[in-house]
């Protein structure tokens, strides 16, 4: 009884917080000639968030959405939340059509749709509930009252208590105050037990704040008004790391964090061995020199045998991870099974290792909420240094850390606790990408010769990927259609290769041999031709490339794939007695984030073409921009200027 007048109360309270009745509000919120570029307007967000002394909250949430123009309709016209129902409950108390000629029309509840969410890769039972509002006009709203409970991810239990957060008592939110859609108001209050502490901070922006006690409560709230929708750039970093953005958690620190995430896991027997996974390993590191040589045969076997999918979440899901044992057996699993079936290994083998959460592909900020998408693994070394190991993101990757989660920050479950780490930088000189040509230019425009290409790290998994990812049948084609990108004249001789399977025992080698009829142009006895190094040969392995570099300035930082090296160098023979009318001029721009050197030399009949671009970083800050923006753009611009020579 208790439980459900909170509810009801929760309810009643938001449905008051926007004074003045509904079409007031809506009349006097604006139309699409103030707002001509957008599909929709949030009159109002509110939400209301309960804690209990468990940790368990009740949440009730309050819109209205106002229709602007046909697409604002037709995103309108269903209203869908996905959720889990082993960790979540939801359920919509309310939904109204409130039509511009004043009419107002509630939708039969009866009707919302309950069904499996789409799944790929993870099936994990994941839902959805849906309701259909039906045809709308511009000027319409749609207001929606839902109430939920629960969370992400719980431990399995009885009732509410599977409701309950995995670290009991405790609270987090993280609260986005930025929409794609105009905002005139966002309000979320929360109502935590006078027992308990609050840290928040408004991250990336500004929002009104105030807090006040009643009874056995502490409330507080958050507000912004006039939100306007957030104007990304290409190629930043997360929406996230850069937006307006509200963190609370009542957990004191990351080094709570860490403990409890090493001893959850420690009772639950995440990592004890069996007989058939001590023999496999036994197998595996049969005659390994020594522990890194141990170390990276465990990781590459987890990584590239477990194959990547969650069928089954177990009476351990959330951050608990499953125990090594049921992994062995499925041969499957998300990060956090290929990183348990790691630990588990290297356990059996006598290292000390424990598992790791991190955010792949956005930041984690100081305030201890749970920002994590990701599990890894760490192992103590005998120098006493742990090293990050990720069998999830290195399948048929030479690296053992994929340096694609450079500049990333992680959280150890180690038995001394830690605090929030952020993982380094990675030597471009780690992923180079080497191109080396030898070519012969013919009088009558025709170009024949060899090309071959070798990478590592990173860029090696790129390259590695024209093959290894497809049937061998197609190898060749893969290979071919590089060179037909930009002379579809092309005939590609020969292609060689080195086994894309057996990548620990060195990185990818290609070698391409080809003719190309019309290589250049021929206007009497002058021939006009970029050379094929100069040209963007093999762009796709080279993400710096494709950065759109019209982007005089930029206001958030940016980032590539991976840091990395290219080394392009190019040998070609001209025909006897030509002579240059124009060579491209040398071109050295950038600095510590990026730079660039490049440019011709003649030596008698053979103009020799060599390029070397650094790229430092896979996040950069905004002023990186420039030095960035000026090596790509010589890069591209020896690609679009010729040369021209006369025989």
């Amino acid at each position: 009884m208790k439980k459900i007048l909170i509810i009801v109360s929760m309810i009643l309270f938001i449905m008051n917080i926007h004074a003045g009745p509904i079409q007031d509000l809506i009349a006097k919120a604006g139309d699409a000639s103030q707002y001509p570029n957008d599909a929709q307007l949030v009159i109002f967000d509110s939400t209301l968030v309960n804690m209990q002394e468990s940790g368990l909250t009740y949440v009730v949430s309050h819109t209205l959405s106002k229709v602007l123009n046909s697409k604002g309709a037709l995103d309108l016209s269903v209203i869908k939340f996905g959720y889990d129902p082993l960790s979540a409950y939801i359920e919509f108390r309310m939904v109204n059509i409130y039509r511009k000629d004043g009419r107002v029309t509630s939708i039969d509840l009866k009707n919302v749709m309950d069904y499996p969410a789409p799944a790929r890769a993870i099936y994990w039972g994941a839902r959805e509930k849906m309701i259909a509002v039906g045809r709308l006009d511009p000027g319409d709203a749609v207001e929606v009252i839902l109430f939920r409970k629960g969370f992400t991810y719980a431990l399995l239990q009885d009732d509410d208590d599977k409701y309950i957060p995995p670290m009991r008592g405790h609270f987090y939110d993280i609260v986005d105050f930025f929409d794609a859609n105009p905002v005139k108001e966002k309000v979320y209050r929360v109502d935590i037990p006078k027992s308990k502490t609050l840290q928040f901070q408004v991250y990336n922006g500004e929002a009104q704040v105030s807090s006040w006690i009643e009874k056995n409560k502490i409330i507080y709230t958050f507000s912004k008004k006039d939100m306007v929708p957030f104007k990304s750039e290409p190629k930043m970093v997360a929406l996230s790391d850069v937006a307006p953005k509200l963190l609370l958690s009542t957990s004191p620190d990351w080094q709570t964090k860490s403990l409890w995430f090493y001893k959850v896991n420690e009772d639950f027997g995440s990592f004890d061995s069996t007989p058939e996974i001590k023999a496999k390993v036994d197998e595996i590191l049969k005659g390994a020199k020594n522990e890194q040589d141990s170390i990276a045969r465990l990781t590459h076997w987890c990584a590239d045998e477990i194959r990547y999918s969650g069928i089954s979440m177990g009476c351990g899901e959330g951050f608990t991870l499953h125990k090594g044992s049921m992994t062995f057996t499925d041969r499957c699993g998300v990060c956090k099974d290929k990183a348990g079936m790691l630990i588990t290994m290297l356990r059996a083998a006598g290292f000390k290792s424990y598992p790791s959460m991190t955010m792949a592909g956005s930041r984690i900020d100081y305030i201890p909420a749970d920002q994590f998408n990701h599990c890894v693994t760490v192992v103590k070394l005998r120098n006493g240094k742990y090293k990050l190991l990720d069998p999830t993101w290195v399948p048929f990757i030479r690296e053992l850390w994929s340096s694609a989660e450079q500049q990333q920050q992680y959280l150890m479950g180690i038995p001394e606790g830690a605090d929030l780490g952020t993982t380094g930088g990675s030597d471009p000189a780690n992923h180079f990408i080497k191109i080396e040509g030898n070519t012969e230019l013919l009088t009558d425009g025709c170009l024949k010769g060899s090309f071959a290409i070798q990478a590592e790290g990173q860029s090696d998994a790129a390259v590695r990927g024209l093959l290894k990812n497809y049937p061998q049948s197609i190898w060749f084609q893969n290979v071919e259609k590089e060179i037909l990108k930009l002379w579809p004249q092309a005939i590609v001789t020969k292609v060689n290769y080195t086994d894309p399977i057996n990548y620990k025992e060195s990185s990818e080698k290609i070698n391409i041999e080809f003719i190309i009829p019309g290589f250049a142009s021929v206007s009497g006895k002058t021939l006009l031709f970029t050379p094929l190094s100069a040209a963007g040969i093999f762009k796709a392995f080279q993400g710096q490339l494709g950065f759109d570099t019209d982007l005089a300035e930029r206001k958030y930082p940016f980032r590539d794939r991976c840091s990395r090296q290219v080394s392009i160098y190019e040998t070609m023979k001209l025909p006897a007695n030509s002579k240059t009318v124009r060579v491209p001029a040398s071109l050295n721009p950038g600095g510590n984030a990026a730079s660039y050197k490049g440019g011709y030399t003649l030596n008698s009949n053979t103009l020799e073409f060599i390029s070397n671009a650094v790229f430092s970083k896979r996040i950069y800050e905004a002023s990186d921009w420039p030095e960035f923006k000026a090596s790509v753009e010589a890069q591209n611009k020896f690609s679009e200027t010729a040369v021209v020579i006369e025989l």
